[in-house]
């Protein structure tokens, strides 16, 4: 499968290079966007995932405890939600991570064809944070919600 892979690669490389080439920014935009994006959830995806679970978490868990409306284990990636009658554990995975909103803004902006290296490296960090900030909001929301309006409200609050 790595072999295959590694060939898959290789393709993806030399059809970017003939696109480039061609002067197709179109078409090689949407080719580089998608390859990227599925490489680097392929090598990058499964190394950054866990750590970034466990910073969303700790960040979480910094805006709960200032609020005292939830405690946040961040060492195994758990947000604990106290409520009037019950309690709940969120466990930030995979999808609570982020991973795959910052793979793909990343991955377009490397092939939109506007800045130089520079100001793309700038903006993808930027970005990065920014994403990072958005979930910190989202999974705080749920929390909120979850904290207020008990359990029942855990549906509502998360999709």
């Amino acid at each position: 499968m790595t072999l295959f892979i590694i060939l898959l690669f290789i393709v993806w490389l030399y059809l970017i290079w003939v696109l480039k080439r061609a002067k197709l920014d179109f078409f090689r935009f949407c080719l580089g966007s998608v390859g990227l994006f599925f490489f680097m959830m392929l090598w990058i995806q499964p190394i950054v995932t866990v750590p970034l679970t466990k910073c969303v978490a700790a960040a979480a868990g910094v805006l709960g405890e200032l609020t005292g409306m939830f405690k946040s284990y961040y060492q195994y990636s758990m947000i604990f939600i106290p409520t009037a009658h019950s309690s709940i554990s969120l466990y930030i995975d995979y999808e609570c991570s982020g991973i795959i909103e910052i793979m793909a803004f990343s991955a377009m902006l490397w092939f939109f064809p506007l800045y130089n290296i520079a100001e793309k490296f700038v903006v993808n960090i930027i970005g990065i944070v920014w994403i990072f900030a958005a979930n910190i909001i989202r999974i705080l929301v749920i929390c909120i919600i979850i904290n207020y309006f008990g359990n029942d409200a855990f549906y509502f609050a998360h999709t």
